[in-house]
């Protein structure tokens, strides 16, 4: 090499080397490990936690999250596929994969002497090319049409333990989505709206979606109080219908029966005049929170109530109350005195039924019913019902990413080849070192068809070949059809993925690589 270009190599000390060398090792042995449940034939993780709590998923995010990771660099991959769970909820493992990829091109780059920054800021730039190519190939979608939103989320719910039983969830996760969504400000599709309440028993086909609102609890019956109310009339209470208690702990000594006669009158007409204002304001439902400094409500007052003809549901969690406000249309009373029939919520019929060997508090024929959804999840065991709970929540998110950007993409990889193939041929455009990197890059992403390829069985080297081919063919949606084993037009087979799960992975993972490379050396701190 002529001596002018000098700053062309750059010798770096032993240590600065060595660090790089074992962050990158370690990421990549992090993305070695969820590598494999990528796609529709992926494997599944089982996470055994030191309590022996038993998980079963196939969702990146889940699965890094539950891993025992002590190496710094490798912490920032778990970062990484929370990170692109919030931001797409989908796409947690390909995200790491696709990482992993990219940390190993780095490797081979630095090997070779080329300077991190350069590969940094070459990367950079690929992505954002990257993602101008994503955006040229994706195809624009109506919110209207309820079949493409139902594609996705067979798309999502494909590589799960659940994937069977897509037919019955996809539509249950388009209708959820749709019902809560405002169509005035579309982006603003909060997911806490739609409750997700999972029984044990019975299989997933039993699942449903309610129309109207769910309660895991059970209603107070001890009292024999009602478990059926027709026109309801709804109160959501924070106040707690049981004698008062002083902020200190204080004795009363009573000397003689007259005095604890007194007492137990007092209560007895405390809870009575309480329950006489619930029932004043019509109130024939009771929504009780929870609470911590006292019984929320005691055996007495669950007796007057059940004389009044008023049924308790109790136990409502703090977190709920919102949602139970904005689904019945009433707002949550503080106090007794507040108690006024403009603020209780109406409905048709609030029953107890009977679900699996639990029961749940259902209510139907909301009158005015806020824009939320309740999914009623059913599976014959704990683990099922997680992974379906995930898995549905994928499904969401995957619908909601479709929501705020209304763009398809083709799925079965078939967006990364394409990506990688126009990628290679812009760095021909390039000089110098930007050139080799972006290249690297371009040859980066084809580790998603062929790990893809790789877990469904196929011969990896021959399938991806076959789409570079195809690809360069202008044959722009062609993937890998797993299920067939060959590679199709994956838009004709109806599979399809949202453009932010894709185009976030990628500005994700490049972001992820880069904070890597910046890294030349690990203090300790006491």
């Amino acid at each position: 090499m002529p001596p002018k270009q000098k700053n062309e190599l750059y010798k770096e000390s032993a240590r600065k080397k060595d660090v790089r060398t074992t962050n990158i090792e370690a990421a990549k042995a992090v993305a070695d490990a969820v590598r494999t449940s990528l796609g529709p034939r992926g494997m599944d993780k089982m996470v055994a936690a030191p309590n022996g709590e038993v998980i079963i998923t196939n969702d990146g995010a889940t699965i890094l999250q539950k891993m025992t990771v002590t190496q710094p660099a490798a912490k920032m991959l778990v970062e990484l596929s929370k990170s692109q769970d919030v931001v797409a909820g989908d796409g947690t493992t390909s995200v790491v994969v696709i990482c992993g990829a990219l940390l190993k091109k780095c490797q081979e780059l630095l090997e070779k002497g080329v300077h991190p920054t350069i590969i940094s800021d070459s990367f950079s730039k690929a992505a954002a090319k990257a993602c101008e190519i994503l955006e040229s190939i994706a195809i624009p979608v109506d919110m209207d049409d309820r079949e493409a939103l139902i594609r996705a989320a067979n798309t999502s719910l494909s590589s799960k333990v659940v994937s069977q039983y897509s037919s019955l969830l996809s539509p249950m996760a388009v209708d959820a989505v749709l019902r809560v969504m405002d169509p005035a400000r579309p982006n603003m599709l909060d997911l806490r709206d739609i409750k997700i309440v999972a029984k044990v028993g019975g299989t997933i086909d039993d699942s449903e979606m309610v129309d109207g609102m769910v309660f895991d609890q059970k209603a107070a019956k001890s009292a024999g109080g009602p478990t059926r109310m027709e026109d309801a009339k709804i109160g959501l209470i924070q106040f707690q219908i049981s004698p008062p208690k002083t902020d200190i702990e204080n004795n009363v000594i009573v000397s003689d029966y007259n005095q604890m006669d007194r007492v137990y009158k007092e209560e007895r007409n405390y809870i009575l005049s309480v329950v006489k204002k619930v029932k004043a304001s019509g109130c024939n439902v009771l929504l009780i929170q929870k609470s911590i400094l006292r019984d929320a409500v005691t055996d007495l007052a669950l007796h007057y109530l059940a004389k009044a003809k008023i049924m308790v549901v109790r136990d409502i969690e703090r977190d709920e109350i919102e949602l139970i406000s904005k689904t019945l249309g009433c707002l949550p009373i503080a106090h007794v005195d507040h108690m006024k029939p403009e603020k209780l919520g109406a409905a048709a019929l609030v029953e107890e039924v009977e679900v699996g060997k639990g029961r749940v508090v259902k209510i139907t024929g909301i009158a005015n019913k806020g824009r939320t959804a309740t999914v009623l999840l059913r599976g014959s065991n704990k683990m099922v019902l997680e992974e379906a709970d995930r898995s549905l929540h994928d499904a969401l998110c995957v619908i909601r990413c479709l929501v705020s950007k209304r763009f398809l993409l083709a799925g079965g990889s078939s967006p990364e080849v394409e990506v990688s193939m126009q990628l290679a041929q812009w760095s021909k455009t390039l000089q110098g070192m930007e050139s080799f990197c972006v290249r690297a890059f371009a040859e980066a992403l084809e580790v998603v068809p062929y790990t893809l390829s790789e877990n469904a069985g196929l011969n990896p080297i021959n399938i991806v070949t076959e789409l570079r081919r195809l690809h360069a063919a202008g044959e722009k949606y062609a993937g890998i059809n797993v299920k067939k084993g060959n590679i199709t037009n994956m838009l004709e087979g109806n599979v399809v993925q949202p453009l932010l799960v894709t185009s976030s992975a990628l500005t994700l993972a490049t972001e992820c690589v880069r904070m890597i490379l910046k890294i030349d050396d690990i203090v300790p701190t006491r």
